[in-house]
Formats: C-alpha cells, structure tokens, sequence
C-alpha cells in the first residue's frame, strides 16, 4: 500500500492552508513518530545547521528536541505557495532545562511528493530569549484562532 497524505500537490490557497495547519496541529502533539509519518521514508531536511535524512533520523531529531526544548508550542502561517512548494513563517515558545523562556522565530520551505508527503524540509531559526510574562503562545491553538496571523514582535 503507497502512503499518502492528502491534501495532494498542486496546491491552491485552499489546500496550502489547510497542509500548514495540519503541519503546525501535528508538531503540537511533540509525537515524533507521528510527526515523521508526514515525510517521505528518505526526506532530506535542513534544520538551522543540522542536516538530517530519513524518518529514524527525523525521530531522533524530534525527540532530542522535544527534551530539550520543553512545553513548546507553535505557530505557522503560509507565507506562499505554487504547485507543490509551500513557504511558511513560524515562531514557537518553550522553556530549557534552567527555566528560561524562549521565542524561536523562522522560516521553512517545504517541497512535496505527489503523494502529500514532505520530500524536503528547510528551515531556518533565530531564537530570543522572553520573560515567562512575555509569552503569547501557550499551547496548541484553539480553533477560534485558526488562520489568524501570529504578530511579528
């Protein structure tokens, strides 16, 4: 049986939002396998200066991040899109072992198979330091706040 992961390239406006948000819903679950089952079996990713291919790289990718970065939680919106490439921009916060609050800013391109699976993943991060009173992400978004942007600063 072929995986697949609908919605399928080409995308319209319609379908890039709908996979960015199925994107950002998956990545709150902080479930690296479940995660993976998004990326084709041999995807190839560019995350910060790390370089990773393959979904049992991406699960042990995924679950040192998630230790380390701990009660994450993100936010994505599609910043463009055409046939089977979708931009993202996207911040997320989380706390280190120490306490210490930070908002992670960045960009992604993503670039798809027919199936709907993400073949390539690029991604490019700064992260700040915030104060815990500084937060606006404070867990997996409500439904009500779908498809509304998330402010720059």
């Amino acid at each position: 049986m072929t995986e697949s992961r609908p919605p399928f390239p080409p995308f319209d406006l319609s379908t890039a939002l709908q996979k960015v948000q199925s994107a950002e819903d998956a990545w709150n679950t902080r479930d690296p396998e479940r995660v993976a089952l998004a990326y084709t079996p041999d995807s190839i990713w560019r995350n910060r200066d790390t370089f990773i291919s393959g979904r049992p790289d991406i699960i042990e990718f995924l679950t040192a991040k998630w230790q380390r970065e701990q009660d994450y939680a993100l936010r994505k919106n599609l910043w463009g899109f055409s046939d089977n490439r979708i931009a993202v921009r996207f911040q997320y916060e989380w706390h280190d072992a120490r306490g210490q609050w930070w908002r992670s800013y960045g960009n992604e391109l993503w670039e798809f198979d027919p199936s709907g699976l993400m073949s390539r993943r690029e991604a490019s991060i700064n992260d700040r330091p915030i104060t815990s009173a500084e937060r606006r992400i404070l867990g997996p978004r409500p439904a009500t706040e779908r498809g509304v942007e998330i402010p720059v600063w």
